[in-house]
This record gives C-alpha cells, sequence and structure tokens, in this order.
C-alpha cells in the first residue's frame, strides 16, 4: 500500500509541469528561443514547485496544530490563523504603496502569528486546550475577520477589489521563481524545526502531564512550533492566498497509511501534502473550462466527501 501510494505520488510530481492545456513539445524545452521553454520555466516549474511547497507547508502545519492543540479538527485553517493572515494582506493591499506589496508577506504572517496569541490566550483562559471550546473560537475570529474584510472591500476601489477577491480564491499563478523562493524557503524551515522538536512533539500530544514530567517546556515549545507555522502559513497565503482542507485531510490520511506515532509523520505528511496540493492544481487547470478553476474549490470538492469517508469509517471500526 506505502509503496503504490509513493509511485502514484512521484508520477504525479514526473509529469504535473509537462501537462496543461497548450502541450509542450519536450525537445524544446532547453531551447531558450522556443516558446515551450519560456512556458516551462517561467510558468509550469514554478507553479508546479509552489503548489507542492505550499501543500506541504499547509499539511505539517495542521499536524503540528493537532498535536499542540490536541484536536483532531484544528488546523491553520479551521481555527482562523488562514483567515487572519488573508485579511492582514488585503489590508496591506489596499494601504500598502504600490512599489511595498512584495512585503505583504509580512502583513501575512503578522495577521497569522496575531491569530495564534489570541487563542492562546483564550486558551489559558478558559482552559480551551483539551476542548472543542478552541474550535469554536477559531469560527468565531474566522467570521469576525470575515466581517473586517467585507469593510476593506467597501472602502477599496475598483482595482483593489478585484484583487483582494481573487486573492482570496486562492491561486497558484506564479511567473518565474521569485515569489517562490520564499515559500520554500519558509517550508524548509518549518520541516527543520518540526523535526527537531519532534521528541517534544510526540510526548506533547501523549500528554501535557507526561511531558512536563520528561522535562519538557511545554508552553516554550509550543509557541516556538506556532510562531514557525504562522510564519510559514503567512507566506504561503501572501503567495496563494488561502487554501483550505490540506491540513485537516493529509494528516489524517497519512495515519491511516502508516499507522505511525505523529514524530514519525512528519516527513510523509510534508511530501504528501505537497503532491496533494499538486494533483489539486493538475485538475483544477486541465478541466477545459474558459478559465482554470480556483485551487479552493478543488481542494474542497475532493478533501470534503473523502474525509466525511474517513471518519464514517472510523466510526464504523469504533463500533
Amino acid at each position: 500500500m506505502k509503496m503504490l501510494v509513493l509511485i502514484g505520488a512521484l508520477m504525479i510530481l514526473s509529469v504535473s509541469a509537462f501537462i496543461g492545456e497548450t502541450p509542450l513539445e519536450i525537445h524544446k524545452i532547453l531551447n531558450p528561443n522556443a516558446m515551450e521553454y519560456l512556458l516551462f520555466w517561467d510558468l509550469r516549474l514554478p507553479r508546479v514547485a509552489v503548489a507542492f511547497t505550499s501543500g506541504a507547508i499547509l499539511a505539517l502545519g495542521g499536524l503540528v496544530f493537532q498535536a499542540v492543540f490536541r484536536n483532531a479538527l484544528t488546523t491553520p485553517f479551521t481555527l482562523g490563523v488562514s483567515s487572519g493572515a488573508t485579511l492582514a494582506t488585503a489590508f496591506g493591499i489596499i494601504f500598502l504603496p504600490a512599489s511595498l506589496i512584495a512585503f505583504s508577506s509580512l502583513f501575512s504572517f503578522f495577521g497569522a502569528f496575531s491569530t495564534v496569541l489570541l487563542l492562546f490566550l483564550f486558551a489559558r483562559t478558559l482552559n480551551a486546550m483539551q476542548t472543542n471550546s478552541l474550535l469554536l473560537i477559531g469560527i468565531a475570529l474566522s467570521f469576525f475577520y470575515s466581517a473586517a474584510l467585507i469593510v476593506l472591500y467597501y472602502i477599496s476601489d475598483l482595482q483593489q477589489s478585484y484583487s483582494i477577491i481573487r486573492f482570496t480564491m486562492g491561486s497558484l499563478n506564479v511567473v518565474g521563481f521569485a515569489s517562490v523562493y520564499a515559500v520554500i524557503a519558509a517550508a524548509l524551515i518549518l520541516l527543520g524545526v518540526t523535526l527537531k522538536y519532534r521528541h517534544e512533539l510526540r510526548l506533547i500530544l501523549t500528554s501535557y502531564d507526561n511531558a512536563f514530567l520528561k522535562g519538557v517546556e511545554i508552553k516554550k515549545i509550543n509557541l516556538i512550533l506556532l510562531f514557525f507555522v504562522s510564519l510559514s502559513v503567512g507566506v504561503s497565503v501572501s503567495v496563494v492566498g488561502p487554501i483550505g482542507f490540506v491540513g485537516l485531510v493529509i494528516p489524517h490520511v497519512i495515519k491511516l497509511i502508516y499507522k505511525q506515532s505523529s514524530d514519525k509523520l512528519i516527513l510523509p505528511v510534508f511530501f504528501y501534502g505537497g503532491v496533494f496540493l499538486v494533483l489539486c492544481d493538475l485538475i483544477s487547470r486541465n478541466l477545459g473550462t474558459v478559465s482554470e478553476v480556483p485551487i479552493g474549490v478543488v481542494t474542497s470538492f475532493i478533501g470534503g466527501p473523502f474525509f466525511i469517508y474517513l471518519i464514517l469509517k472510523r466510526r464504523k471500526n469504533h463500533a
């Protein structure tokens, strides 16, 4: 089973840059004077790279959130972190000068990390770390951010409103690797930090009391992990927009396939999260529609029913 999944994932990564509405003559992609060269190196390959790294960030971020908050439904998306990053980015689109729009990723990080700090504050006040209260607070924050985003629509001009709408729908349209490098760096940093604290993560997921007895500084480790998740999610959102369901579905799917503790699932979740978003992007841009379907729509259509199936299957197994 694992080998078949791995082979399928590698096949998807191998062919994704070569498949699209415009067919490629492969022998021309090394000819700088050919259209295929520009199409492959400036559009297709950067798109696959940003899809893979963004999916990896969202999936690994979901795994970390589920471990830290000890709730299977918590992800950067369901807890409002992505919404906070989206709102902050929209704020940057409206109020930053055109020459400084490139710094919108800083706004995304600020919005994401501010939301995490709010969640921690509420969690300490309500003792919500191990209850569904935190999830409800995240949903409430998402509604608040949505209302604030509507206010920004009203005070923005036509071009700014269009940019915000297109941004909130999620898009993997990138030209060249200039904007992709930041996402790649954020993904690698998140992976490195998570691997560094994989032992502490496993103890925290097992029991807060057990982790404390083992000498783990729980609050410090939680803040470090959530800081870097927020940083990476903020960078990802600033480039591709908010994309849901990846951080919720992939960790659960990988747990069913590998049946191992969370500290041993870090690399599989990172890898298959990236492959999943590459697959969704491959579908979104090859449906034959006038314009490509927003990537967030595809992830929801695939992830929603599959996640319901997983829940029903798990309930049946425990019955």
